[in-house]
């Protein structure tokens, strides 16, 4: 798929689907919710976009007739459909391949907007074993994951004696863990002679908490996504991760920086283009940023933001000083992979999303950047940046290298943001 910025694919896709399946009573709708922050019932609407009362679901569902065409979708978050499939009890046939016929419409409908994006699956086996799921990830969900808690202490409570909360703790989930490897699912999910196999898989607990979170399933779903641009769709859809968001610039960063050798070339303004997109309060085109409401100047525009005038130095690029947005650099004289430069896109955006949701103050991303250089996070970067630079860390643990130092650098995260500092920027 060409390169599309992330609100055009909106457009085209209009939403993110996604297809659960799962037994009834399991608590998909919880997760469903979770994801979409609400406490609502979802409203149901038929092939035709009509809206079901929901009397007339309940009672469908309670004689046993369940329509997988039908769409789920929540007002608190409209940019996700979903369809749910029950599972597959004994004497359900028809059910399963009302389920097969379904995902092979879907996975190769022509219409963009018609199409399923991802599957969360409840480890349902025979659906690993006969269904052909095309190139749509399949996500295995694991809930109450915690039920296992009080049957792991059972086993090893007499060994827990003497050792300290901590201590207790830790062998408990150790045994968590064994008993959860002893059971084979994921070895048999993964079998190289079913038809599909998990993408991921993710645990989900306590999930009937009020503070609980569907946080590292849209993110095992995003990362499972093999389109870059669907995963853009995902993140822009879904309104409350900014982890996420930062976890996905990351990964941008560092797959640019571990680029082959030869005629590839990078500017600092493609690096913070390509990190834009990935905050979805912000309308990114390449060389501009935009606000919901105005045009504003972020990291690309000269005039406000040089590497000179931004950032207050110089920094160096191995032996060139930065360039000015219309240079570019050879990748056999690139940067160490993590730059002042890019750590402060990505701090500065993640703040930006921050101040639009809390303050009235501050505004947009040009503030953003105006607390930035006044802020003691300036000088923590810059030298955080040439730190991790050195080590010569792999791939996977430079992303959890550069996710620490950046969350720990968060301005969202100051306890109190002086508002005269900022009024005087």
């Amino acid at each position: 798929m060409a390169t599309i910025d992330a609100q055009d694919l909106r457009k085209r896709i209009r939403r993110f689907r996604v297809l659960i399946i799962g037994r009834a009573n399991a608590g998909k709708t919880t997760i469903l919710q979770k994801v979409c922050n609400t406490t609502d019932d979802p409203e149901i609407y038929n092939t035709n976009g009509e809206k079901i009362d929901d009397a007339v679901v309940k009672s469908s569902i309670k004689r046993g007739n369940h329509d997988i065409k039908n769409e789920m979708v929540f007002k608190s978050n409209p940019g996700f459909v979903f369809h749910d499939s029950c599972g597959f009890e004994a004497g359900s046939e028809g059910e399963f391949e009302d389920m097969e016929k379904f995902i092979l419409e879907r996975v190769y409908a022509t219409k963009l907007e018609e199409r399923i994006h991802a599957i969360w699956q409840r480890s349902e086996e025979k659906f690993f074993i006969e269904c052909d799921t095309g190139h749509v990830p399949v996500v295995v969900v694991f809930t109450k994951f915690e039920a296992l808690r009080p049957v792991a202490f059972g086993e090893i409570k007499k060994e827990l004696k003497g050792l300290s909360a901590e201590e207790r703790s830790t062998r408990i989930a150790q045994r968590v863990e064994e008993l959860f490897k002893n059971t084979g699912i994921l070895d048999r999910l993964s079998d190289p002679n079913n038809r599909a196999r998990a993408k991921s898989h993710v645990r989900l607990q306590n999930m009937n908490q009020p503070n609980a979170n569907c946080n590292t399933l849209l993110e095992s779903t995003t990362f499972a996504l093999d389109d870059k641009e669907l995963q853009l769709c995902l993140v822009s859809t879904q309104q409350s991760n900014l982890e996420l968001c930062i976890k996905c610039a990351i990964a941008t960063l560092v797959d640019y920086a571990n680029r082959p050798l030869g005629p590839l070339r990078i500017s600092s303004e493609e690096y913070q283009y390509e990190i834009a997109r990935w905050f979805p309060h912000l309308r990114v085109r390449q060389g501009l940023i935009q606000s919901d409401n105005a045009l504003v100047m972020v990291l690309t525009d000269r005039k406000y933001c040089s590497a000179e005038t931004l950032w207050g130095r110089r920094y160096t690029f191995g032996r060139h000083d930065v360039p000015d947005n219309n240079t570019v650099i050879e990748t056999n004289d690139i940067m160490p992979v993590l730059q002042p430069l890019e750590a402060a896109t990505i701090i500065v955006l993640e703040y930006s999303a921050f101040l639009l949701k809390t303050s009235e103050i501050l505004k947009g991303a040009k503030s953003a950047v105006d607390y930035y250089l006044k802020s003691p996070t300036a000088v923590s970067v810059e030298e955080g940046a040439k730190k991790i630079s050195r080590q010569g860390y792999k791939k996977e643990e430079l992303e959890k290298k550069i996710l620490e130092f950046i969350l720990e650098n968060r301005m969202s995260c100051s306890k109190r943001i002086d508002s005269k500092q900022v009024d005087d920027a």
